[in-house]
């Protein structure tokens, strides 16, 4: 990621954060619609709190972007305590594919090629990071 990029992730999220319950909301459901086996994972959880947890580690996360040796012990350690949900690898895609449907929801007019290449270059780093800690085998 190249420093405009993570200019553009950070401003597009500035604009989401106003809506942060309702992006939450649309991305468990964009989630359970199109990757059904992930819901499993959430049986004994408050979709509300959980969609709290997601967008305050989203917060995290986007605004530790300019110094990645804080967050990536963070995300790895975080990666390991999803495996014992069941989660694995590959979700890793479902997840990063409604992640970028929620973010064009939500920006709107303000989603574009280049603010998705820069979404998609953050998630692709980070998810990089979080599936060789819990998996290194498919990493």
């Amino acid at each position: 990621m190249d420093d405009s990029q993570i200019t553009l992730v950070q401003d597009s999220f500035a604009k989401v954060a106003p809506i942060k319950d309702a992006a939450a909301q649309m991305f468990y459901a964009d989630l359970f619609e199109t990757a059904p086996g992930v819901k499993p994972y959430f049986a004994n959880s408050d979709i509300s709190e959980q969609g709290n947890k997601l967008m305050a580690t989203l917060a995290v996360v986007v605004n530790g972007l300019r110094d990645l040796d804080k967050i990536v012990p963070v995300a790895e350690r975080l990666a390991v305590a999803h495996v014992d949900y069941g989660v694995k690898a590959e979700d890793y895609g479902k997840v990063g594919a409604s992640l970028m449907r929620t973010l064009e929801k939500g920006l709107g007019e303000g989603w574009n090629d280049e603010v998705a290449k820069a979404w998609l270059a953050a998630y692709t780093t980070l998810s990089g990071v979080m599936v060789a800690a819990a998996y290194p085998e498919a990493a």
